[in-house]
């Protein structure tokens, strides 16, 4: 029997696929396909640990792509922040924005901004009947009390266990990028044209003036074996051509170009407001109206969403309503985990809003949304490079907290690979649950729209790599049935329909054996 130490645990609904759902994609109208989950409740591990399988959610609804069947198939995609360098259209962004904080300047001529927003995955607004009648049927308190009664009352009668770490002490492998789902077209790049735009199956392009330097390095070293330069040694490094008081020279990181200082008297004032998931917050909801309206104003204009389909029941939902249960243990960040609206405020106004979750792992890209007002500050990219500037920072208090989630990356869909150019970065293998940087699946990924990625190609016919937790032991899956929690091998001696067994099993494989035996799959 499991243990849950300090909180209650997470509890799903499961429903296992049985339809093909119009594909936001390729717009096939039988294309798509997915598992998915209705989260009651849900700890920050556990749901870092369903990400690190393929599953993302939306809302409350967790969805899983059925990979091998489903037209275009979604790869879970991360960053490492750790080592990330932003390119030259990275910084031409941060330096855009500025320019217009300090002078108040804004760019001429029209501007094409990345797809860094999203929507909801057709496959989820697909279950929305489903997901409208779950939130309704759903009574959390009452179901919260039946699990806490029923803890209370095993506790009394069993042996207790060892308390699961929150935050495991195992090696951690690790989303404005959002889930990658867009329902309605977008104003995006596509595929480059020759001589245009990166190619990321290729190394990155030197300029001619470093290949100058380069060669007369190698042409000084040559003539000074000894590694002495103009007076001055190597030391163990590589010479180089100019003195130390060349450190001026030397790449601005990331933060330098985000938090470059402004004149005294700059033109406009941008702060940014990191606000809980939670009605219960003073800041989340005096700020709710004026996020809501920005909301509306973002999906009619972008998305040509009609404004009666843009309401607060459906931007409660989507946005404001999560699973996570939010946590503040002493070793994680001071801010804690769960669900966040990272609010933009510019000159006392909210003109972008990023949702994203902190994870023991990782902050996951939610959702972005912002004033169309101000699309030519290039929102969506600026949102996402403050974002891997934010995971840098949360990883100084928090080391396994290391990587940004950004979402699906489709590489079927050209409005869908700009994901690729933040690196470095790695996909999630469909059947290993192994990251593989990115550049070793884009040849793969060119010749089939499914791949099981690997490494070491050469060894796939001696080591044959596998689900590490995979699940083995499908008793132990934790059931909560009439007010009770009990193994599944108990479970089952109850139940007589043969579709039963066979959701149950599935579900015990896509989450894998830790959350089965974590999470309690409720069955009515």
């Amino acid at each position: 029997m499991a243990f849950w130490a300090g909180g209650s645990p997470s509890v799903v609904d499961y429903f296992p696929s049985e339809d093909f759902y119009r594909c936001g994609y390729c717009k096939n109208e039988s294309g798509s396909r997915s598992n998915g989950m209705w989260a009651h409740s849900m700890t920050v591990q556990d749901y870092q640990d369903l990400i690190d399988r393929g599953w993302r959610r939306s809302g409350k609804y967790v969805y899983k792509p059925v990979m091998n069947q489903t037209c275009c198939p979604q790869y879970t995609i991360r960053c490492r922040p750790l080592q990330f360098q932003p390119s030259k259209s990275h910084k031409k962004v941060l330096k855009k924005m500025l320019k217009f904080l300090a002078k108040g300047e804004v760019p001429k001529g029209s501007c094409e901004d990345e797809p860094m927003d999203s929507t909801m995955d057709d496959a989820v607004a697909g279950d929305f009947a489903l997901i409208n009648k779950l939130d309704i049927q759903c009574d959390l308190k009452t179901l919260s009390d039946d699990i806490k009664e029923s803890l209370e009352s095993e506790g009394k009668n069993s042996k207790k266990e060892e308390p699961q770490e929150l935050l495991q002490s195992q090696d951690f492998v690790g989303e404005k990028l959002g889930s990658g789902e867009p329902s309605h077209s977008v104003k995006v790049h596509t595929v480059p044209k020759p001589g245009k735009g990166a190619d990321l199956s290729k190394p990155p392009c030197r300029k001619a003036k470093e290949i100058r330097k380069e060669r007369k390095r190698l042409k000084l070293m040559q003539q000074n074996p000894a590694g002495e330069l103009e007076g001055f040694q190597a030391q163990g490094h590589p010479p180089s051509l100019f003195p130390p008081k060349a450190k001026s020279n030397q790449p601005k990181s990331l933060e330098d170009l985000i938090f470059e200082s402004l004149p005294e008297n700059a033109s406009h004032k941008l702060e940014v407001r990191l606000v809980p998931v939670s009605f219960e917050d003073p800041e989340f909801k005096s700020s709710f109206s004026q996020s809501f309206s920005l909301y509306v104003k973002y999906q009619v204009a972008i998305h040509q969403d009609p404004p009666d389909e843009c309401g607060k029941t459906e931007f409660t939902r989507f946005l404001c309503s999560s699973p996570l249960e939010a946590e503040t243990p002493p070793n994680g960040p001071d801010c804690g985990y769960g669900s966040f609206h990272q609010q933009y405020w510019l000159d006392g106004k909210i003109i972008a809003v990023g949702v994203i979750d902190i994870l023991p792992n990782c902050v996951s890209s939610v959702y972005l949304y912002y004033d169309p007002d101000y699309s030519f500050l290039s929102l969506g990219v600026y949102s996402a490079l403050r974002e891997i500037a934010f995971t840098r920072q949360l990883h100084e208090k928090t080391s396994q907290l290391s990587y940004y989630y950004m979402g699906f990356y489709i590489h079927s869909c050209p409005k869908m690979k700009y994901k690729g150019q933040y690196r470095p970065s790695d996909l999630l293998c469909p059947e290993t649950y192994v990251w593989v940087p990115i550049e070793q699946c884009l040849p793969s990924l060119e010749n089939s729209k499914y791949c099981r990625f690997n490494q070491d190609p050469e060894a796939v016919f001696f080591v044959v790599a596998v689900d590490e937790d995979r699940s083995t032991e499908p008793d132990r899956l934790q059931v909560f049935h009439k007010r009770a929690i009990m193994p599944y091998g108990v479970y089952k001696k109850q139940q007589k329909d043969p579709s039963e067994e066979a959701a149950v099993l599935q579900y015990a494989s896509l989450v894998g054996q830790k959350c089965s035996e974590r999470m309690l799959l409720f069955r009515n």
